[in-house]
């Protein structure tokens, strides 16, 4: 189990990468292809299309881990905030 100082940090490295204009520059453009796959497939590629959709619910999955990330850090750093604040 991580200590709150490495979940901390992974919030700190989360928030570095979805602050990062090369990060989402990335993900913007897979985001596109996948959507522009999705539109220009046939009613009849299923299998296309299903592949399409679970890579772009992998993009979003993989940004919201991020922002998951960022909102543990953000909730530790309150919590030590609020404690150290009890003691003062």
């Amino acid at each position: 189990m991580k200590t709150d100082e490495q979940l901390a940090q992974d919030g700190n490295d989360a928030e570095t990468l979805l602050n990062s204009t090369a990060f989402n520059g990335v993900v913007n453009d897979l985001l596109e292809s996948t959507f522009e796959k999705f539109c220009m497939s046939e009613n009849g590629e299923e299998s296309l299309r299903e592949d399409t959709y679970q890579g772009y619910r992998a993009l979003v999955s993989l940004v919201d881990t991020l922002k998951g990330k960022v909102a543990v850090r953000d909730q530790i750093n309150e919590r030590a905030s609020e404690s150290r604040s009890e003691e003062e």
